[in-house]
């Protein structure tokens, strides 16, 4: 067990399949394997395995954090399942279902512990996405979301943080929470799975507005309003939904807004920030950026839903019409200024 200036706790020591070797699911795969755990890293490239045996780390996501001895990768789903008694889904969201139908066709009997760390919407039937798991899995498989205010690189370093596993099944949530609840990383419980979704997805979208703003260096004035009214978007948005409001001012909504919205390792952030500085169109910045960047799909889907249930969601609107190229940001910007005054809402 690694040395540690912090306390260690760890849990016993688990089986864990993690899927999605991006610079999140990497990060989390390198904590849990520094908790004791032995943990199969998967990835559906094969080029990409052979690099990471070869370099004993991410090179292309995560350079420079070396992995424990008890982290294993591999490219095939099949041998990566069959040992795990616990998977954790850590893909882009367009390709969640994808994955979790791959997942479905190898998951040993008696493995009910599956949980995934993305943060969006299934863009196909603009759905959250334990309402995905259930279709693919069936109920009866515990599914848990972990979520909160993280950057890869510092959980990948052991800087503290501090997170949230939601689940119906409280001990499915427990499950999870005691998995990584090692050295300097917390992780706290909750039953309201919807809040912390939606927490974890709409945050993405609040911060392409901020980083828009930035980009037109409109001042840390605006950055503050647009982080306090995207919370109330946030949470019109989330209790439309059926989430708690408390879930949304915690770690997986507050929290991660913040964070979000003010440190450039987002990659939602700096999205908006390179937007609002170039002439490129959003599609070639995300190419550029050569990560996945959530908000740019999370703002289409909820723009949809949006429109279904009739809810007013003014910066939302105006990413959604900068990103698809109808507006400019600056227009964006006036578009906001120029709304009437009104009695501050909270929702």
């Amino acid at each position: 067990m690694p040395s540690s200036r912090f306390s260690s706790m760890a849990s016993p020591q688990r089986k864990v399949a993690v899927l999605g070797a991006g610079s999140w699911g990497t990060a989390l795969a390198i904590h849990l394997a520094k908790a004791g755990h032995l943990v199969t890293l998967w990835s559906h490239r094969s080029e990409q395995v052979l690099e990471m045996k070869a370099a004993h780390e991410n090179s292309r996501y995560l350079s420079g954090v070396s992995f424990p001895d008890s982290l294993m990768v591999s490219d095939s789903l099949e041998k990566t399942l069959a040992s795990a008694e616990a998977v954790l889904l850590v893909v882009p969201s367009d390709a969640f279902r994808g994955t979790l139908q791959a997942v479905a066709k190898y998951l040993p009997e008696g493995t009910h512990h599956v949980a995934w760390a993305t943060k969006g919407f299934e863009p196909k039937f603009q759905c959250l996405l334990h309402q995905v798991a259930f279709d693919v899995l069936g109920e009866e498989v515990g599914a848990t979301v972990l979520s909160g205010p993280t950057f890869a690189s510092e959980v990948a370093n052991g800087l503290p943080t501090a997170m949230v596993s939601a689940s119906a099944d409280e001990g499915e949530a427990q499950y999870w929470a005691d998995i990584f609840h090692f050295d300097a990383f917390r992780m706290y419980t909750q039953t309201d799975i919807v809040g912390v979704e939606v927490g974890g997805a709409y945050k993405n979208i609040i911060a392409i507005a901020t980083g828009l703003g930035d980009g037109l260096s409109l001042g840390a004035n605006a950055r503050a309003a647009l982080i306090s009214r995207g919370m109330v978007e946030m949470m019109r948005f989330g209790q439309a939904l059926g989430a708690e409001a408390e879930t949304l001012m915690g770690l997986s909504g507050l929290g991660d807004l913040v964070l979000t919205c003010t440190d450039d390792l987002s990659r939602n952030r700096r999205f908006g920030k390179q937007l609002a500085k170039s002439d490129q169109a959003a599609q070639a910045i995300v190419q550029n950026l050569d990560q996945v960047v959530e908000g740019v799909k999370a703002v289409r889907i909820v723009q949809v839903m949006a429109k279904k249930m009739q809810l007013d969601l003014p910066i939302m609107e105006q990413v959604y019409q900068v990103v698809s190229g109808q507006v400019s940001p600056r227009e964006a910007t006036l578009a906001l200024l120029a709304r009437s005054g009104k009695r501050e809402a909270r929702t």
